[in-house]
């Protein structure tokens, strides 16, 4: 999705490394997407639902 999506930032991050991260941004299951714009959360994806977080995606880019 990154090279289609250029527009957006793609971030992975390792939970256990990386603990007050998933804490500060509610990480509670994985996988989980959380859409970010101008720094703040607009929208999550909990699951592998590829569909649904690439339509949320095209909508906050467009927006």
């Amino acid at each position: 999705m990154a090279s289609r999506y250029t527009d957006a930032a793609f971030l992975k991050i390792d939970v256990d490394e990386l603990s007050e991260v998933a804490r500060q941004w509610k990480v509670e299951a994985m996988p989980i997407f959380v859409l970010i714009k101008g720094g703040r959360e607009v929208n999550r994806v909990v699951g592998a639902k590829k569909d649904e977080l690439e339509r949320k995606i095209s909508t906050f880019i467009s927006s």
